[in-house]
């Protein structure tokens, strides 16, 4: 079920690794992939899981018929609930079992290798560093960073027509900067305001890319989105994945 070569990462930064990939394998089912998701959920069909491999890559199968499973299992028949509820509600719903899976499947491995309680501890420190899933996909983890914006948007700043990257003059793309105290200093922010990538969830990447839809107001890096600083230029209203594929539901 795991899509390849059974794969037993041994030590915490290889269960952490692990986690990130399994993560965004999950991340990209529930927001850019969405409408693909949402369509393979059948409620036809027996119960089905959502899956998330360490190659960052999803799918959407039948549980695995071994007992017990190689791997604890996700929430089952996820598909069920698909058509008694909003969309964005069954999506955030997915996405609570789905860190709830993530982290059984990293502690399992944490067991199963005999991590001692510094490990375990040091394992959870660098997996709770990361927005859960959950807050990705509802945007939850985006708020105080959209406020932040929003005051940014009204300091005093450098712009140059030519810069790619001035939030003010270039506001479709670009990634939003932090506020600025009362005496036009840059405030350290502690508890990473920066914006997170719709698609793969992280904040890294200061220095790269980034695109805003203007639809749900989400960041996203352009390389996770294919949208290059040229293409950029070009378009005069950005929308996502997700929101390009939004179709009204009966």
């Amino acid at each position: 079920m795991d899509g390849g070569v059974p794969y037993n990462p041994r030590t915490v930064e290889e269960v952490f690794r692990d986690f990130k990939g399994r993560r965004a394998g999950m991340i990209k089912a529930l927001t850019t992939d969405a409408e693909e998701f949402y369509q393979q959920c059948d409620p036809e069909k027996e119960n089905l899981c959502l899956y998330g491999f360490p190659s960052e890559q999803w799918e959407v199968n039948l549980p695995a018929e071994e007992v017990p499973p190689e791997l604890p299992e996700p929430a089952l028949g996820i598909n069920f609930a698909r058509d008694g509820m909003q969309e964005k509600d069954w999506l955030s719903l997915v996405a609570v079992h789905s860190d709830a899976w993530l982290l059984s499947v990293a502690f399992y491995f944490g067991a199963r290798f005999g991590f001692d309680r510094a490990d375990r501890k040091r394992l959870f420190n660098m997996i709770n560093d990361l927005p859960t899933i959950f807050e990705v996909v509802t945007g939850v983890a985006k708020k105080q960073t959209k406020e932040k914006s929003s005051v940014s948007n009204h300091s005093s700043h450098k712009s140059k027509s030519n810069s790619k990257r001035g939030f003010e003059s270039q506001p479709k793309y670009s990634k939003p900067a932090p506020p600025k105290d009362e005496d036009g200093e840059e405030e350290e922010d502690d508890e990473h305001g920066d914006a997170l990538c719709g698609a793969c969830g992280e904040n890294n990447g200061a220095d790269e890319f980034w695109i805003c839809c203007d639809l749900c107001e989400k960041w996203f890096h352009g390389k996770c989105v294919k949208i290059t600083p040229a293409r950029a230029e070009h378009i005069k209203q950005y929308k996502c994945p997700s929101c390009s594929n939004k179709r009204v539901r009966p």
